[in-house]
């Protein structure tokens, strides 16, 4: 890019003499449709650009000043160590001076410099990010969004022509690009996905309002605006400029992460981090907004691209490049609302026997969404998972309780075109005849898939399980094999046997 197209106080604050402290040469400059980020080598500093969006208005230096502070305070909860201070850039014939004590002209925030090498999307590009991080990201967002706040005036946002208006506002700023980054039928039904959900989920959106799950988020959780520094994730850069666009839907949120790594090709990773979010906050019922979010997200990425398109200090080359990108999201969004069909899969066998394994693996091929019954127990009781439960976690009426809710979620989700696994035992013929019928009723298809190992490998397996949600000891196998009741010749053709000692993900049939 040519720096003649940069604003002077860019020109400058890529010399390093316009720093009061050593820099790390060449300075760079990253930019968006909406900021400048200078990166000195133990500091960056970010200015706002002076634009209005309608969504957003850094117009004014007033405005400019406001939403710097409004950055720190918001950021600094979640990346202490990150967000350090607003400072002040004055003026002095034609030279700009950072943190002079005249009038000012224009805001920085200053932050520490952490290595591009820890942003996720950063160890992305480079094949380093794994499904581990992607389980840990899961249980920092679930972690941070414990902790935001909400209230009336937060909740009011959860109103539905709130909601109906912000995403409204995504296509008429759009409406420049069509035949070109996006084709019309892909506009018109993209629009009207979000326009039918709004007329016929009214309800289950009134509900997400009044259990508080409109909280103060992130509100642009994607792969840029997470790191790994420190030794832990650390989330950064949220929305400070729109209450809209953070006073959101916690599921709005999850969707910007799911929808990035999506939009990748690494459906794998958003899977892990997204049953890692619902089994640590058991908000399950949430998957029913998810996909009105995940096609907003997408849409949004392929809005702000297109900005680009019309910015003047963007390279030819560079327009080009965006155009694509942009034409890959608005597609995306597209795609998202396509619904398909939703199955329900029952694991079955003995505690040990490599269910979850199994099923965590199923979930990252199928995309589905992986209920473990352990979990569901202790989010029925009110308990942290990671607590060893007492006697009373396991009584038959809690069991009971724990199998009904199992399969509510499995039918209310295979329902809106998830693939439900459904974990557990399923020891007992009629758990899983209620199971079968109800899928015949609601016209589900349903499988079982049977793990099985040795009885030695079983106790070896439970005696060296550490950190894991569920409670099982290998003194309880002996009750589990003599309690087991067999398949019933109607349930033999739904069954599928692995042995998990084997090579079973070669046998792992996908139409399982």
């Amino acid at each position: 890019m040519s720096q003649t197209t940069l604003p002077p106080l860019i020109e400058q604050m890529m010399e390093p003499g316009f720093y009061p402290h050593p820099v790390t040469e060449p300075i760079q400059m990253l930019q968006t449709h909406i900021s400048y980020v200078l990166l000195t080598g133990d500091f960056a500093y970010k200015i706002k650009k002076p634009v209005n969006f309608g969504f957003l208005d850094f117009s004014t230096i007033a405005q400019r000043e406001h939403f710097c502070h409004e950055e720190i305070r918001l950021n600094q909860p979640n990346a202490p160590e990150i967000y350090l201070d607003v400072l002040a850039i004055t003026q002095e014939g034609n030279r700009f001076i950072l943190g002079g004590t005249s009038e000012a002209v224009e805001y920085a925030v200053k932050m520490c410099q952490f290595p591009q090498s820890s942003l996720l999307s950063t160890m992305f590009e480079e094949g380093m990010l794994t499904e581990v991080q992607m389980e840990e990201l899961g249980k920092t967002v679930a972690h941070f969004h414990s902790k935001c706040k909400t209230s009336d005036y937060i909740r009011s946002f959860g109103e539905v022509a709130k909601i109906r208006e912000f995403i409204k506002d995504n296509y008429q700023h759009t409406l420049k690009y069509i035949g070109g980054s996006q084709t019309q039928e892909q506009y018109e039904e993209t629009k009207a996905f979000s326009d039918r959900f709004f007329a016929e989920q009214a309800e289950l959106l009134a509900q997400r309002r009044d259990n508080n799950f409109i909280r103060e988020c992130h509100g642009d959780l994607h792969l840029r605006n997470i790191c790994l520094w420190h030794n832990k994730i650390q989330l950064f850069d949220c929305i400070e400029f729109n209450e809209p666009f953070r006073f959101v839907d916690v599921m709005y949120d999850v969707a910007f992460t799911v929808m990035d790594l999506e939009a990748r090709g690494r459906k794998d990773l958003g899977n892990a981090f997204l049953n890692t979010y619902l089994e640590q906050t058991g908000d399950w019922s949430g998957l029913q907004v998810l996909p009105l979010y995940l096609s907003r997200q997408a849409y949004v990425r392929a809005k702000v691209t297109s900005f680009l398109l019309d910015d003047s200090a963007v390279s030819a080359e560079a327009k080009q490049e965006a155009s694509t990108t942009a034409a890959n999201y608005y597609r995306l969004a597209w795609n998202y609302t396509k619904i398909e069909r939703g199955r329900i899969i029952l694991m079955s066998g003995l505690s040990g026997a490599g269910k979850s394994t199994v099923a965590r693996k199923l979930a990252r091929k199928l995309g589905a969404i992986h209920l473990r019954s352990d979990a569901v127990r202790k989010h029925l009781a009110g308990m942290p998972l990671e607590e060893k439960g007492e006697d009373t976690l396991y009584t038959a009426e809690m069991t009971q309780k724990t199998y009904n809710r199992l399969l509510e979620l499995g039918i209310l989700l295979a329902n809106q075109g998830f693939t439900a696994i459904l974990d557990a035992k399923y020891d007992k013929q009629g758990l899983r005849e209620s199971a079968i019928a109800q899928a015949q009723t609601h016209q589900i298809p349903l499988s079982i898939l049977y793990c099985t190992a040795p009885m030695d490998v079983l106790r070896d397996r439970l005696l060296s399980r550490t950190g894991d949600v569920s409670d099982a000891t290998a003194d309880l196998l002996a009750s589990q094999e003599a309690a087991a009741e067999p398949f019933t010749e109607e349930e033999q053709s739904l069954v599928t046997i692995l042995d998990t000692t084997q090579d079973w993900e070669s046998e792992l049939v996908v139409g399982c």
